[in-house]
């Protein structure tokens, strides 16, 4: 079963390579000022999970830049995710509110919607 896994999760790793999104591009200054508003985002995952893949190509074509944590392969991690998150599933954002206040958030598709409404329609806002 573990060989399954492992064959499963490199096809996905290698269908996630050859079909990665275009990141999107914006102004310098503009990417830089979102960088800064990300800082407090981090995103416990799996390499080769396909919830995990979902989101980092949703960060990559959205082009946030949020830091990666290997909860499967960095015991530090996991037991954050473990000891924070209160579960061991990923893929979890872990939100730095601030003065001591952190929010975790599980399952893609809500990470995504999350991050999208956030992060990205004040910009979309800007635009219009």
């Amino acid at each position: 079963m573990s060989f399954i896994r492992w064959f499963l999760g490199r096809i996905i790793l290698l269908l996630n390579f050859i079909f990665s999104p275009r990141p999107f591009k914006r102004a310098p200054e503009e990417q830089r000022a979102l960088d800064l508003r990300t800082t407090n985002l981090s995103l416990y995952q799996y390499e080769a999970c396909p919830f995990c893949v979902k989101v980092r190509r949703s960060l990559r074509r959205n082009s946030l830049n949020i830091e990666l944590r290997d909860a499967k392969n960095v015991e530090q991690y996991r037991n954050e995710l473990l000891e924070g998150g209160g579960k061991l599933k990923v893929p979890c954002l872990r939100i730095d509110e601030g003065e001591g206040n952190v929010s975790w958030m599980y399952e893609s598709s809500d990470i995504i919607h999350y991050l999208e409404q956030t992060y990205l329609e004040s910009n979309q806002q800007k635009a219009a």
